[in-house]
């Protein structure tokens, strides 16, 4: 396309913004610069949805907490894990979603991730028959196998022997938590926890209450007296 020397020297001027300019002397308020900074309160739970919270259920371990002692517990699987090839972080879904999403975020080798499906607690707060759902139709090389909690420990063994059943060379364990008690099986094969928790029903950051609240960042407790 060719143009003429004086079109080329000509201005070119923008469109019309079809809105108001403000005036130059306009500035943001400071009660809009205080809202940007201010933390919002916290939320009453058992006030808002009050059939989907549980009653006199307290924080026991804040998100700060929490957010720390994953830092670490990915620093020692990353020693662990160092050198090792085709690691795949195997999720058992659905309370290890949360920390394995997590624990991905900060580490720093390749790896894949798949997940496999099994559970004794189907919403309930006490654990029942194992039931197997969704598993990978390949498993190989050295699995990180992530969890959301070490209670009695059934489910997170069954699945590790399955894998190695199946053919991995490898089953690296890390649980977020780990419950303090001396019921269920001998936690000496677990390689990596990041926290303790008393021996009540805890829930939030992929432990859940009913079904709900695994997407805290926070891990709350139920009463003593509720369930252990």
């Amino acid at each position: 396309m060719c143009c003429s020397k004086s079109a080329l020297s000509s201005p070119r001027t923008a469109p019309r913004s079809p809105f108001p300019r403000a005036p130059s002397s306009w500035s943001r308020p400071s009660s809009w610069r205080a809202k940007q900074t201010t933390e919002s309160p916290p939320v009453n739970r058992s006030e808002r949805f009050p059939d989907r919270w549980p009653a006199g259920s307290d924080c026991i371990l804040t998100a700060t907490e929490v957010a720390a002692a994953l830092d670490r517990q990915a620093r020692r699987l990353g020693l662990l894990l160092a050198g090792r090839d085709a690691v795949t972080m195997m999720v058992l879904m659905n309370g290890g979603l949360y920390p394995a999403v997590e624990l991905a975020r900060r580490l720093d080798f390749p790896f894949a991730i798949d997940h496999v499906h099994a559970t004794r607690y189907r919403g309930a707060t006490f654990g029942g028959e194992l039931k197997w759902g969704r598993w990978p139709s390949k498993v190989t090389g050295c699995m990180l196998l992530v969890d959301d909690i070490f209670d009695e420990g059934h489910t997170l063994q069954a699945v590790r022997k399955r894998l190695l059943d199946d053919g991995a060379d490898e089953v690296v364990t890390a649980v977020l938590a780990l419950k303090e008690h001396d019921r269920g099986l001998p936690r000496d094969w677990v390689d990596d926890s990041a926290i303790a928790v008393p021996d009540r029903y805890v829930f939030g950051c992929g432990m859940d209450w009913q079904g709900y609240w695994r997407q805290l960042d926070d891990i709350w407790a139920l009463p003593e007296d509720v369930c252990s």
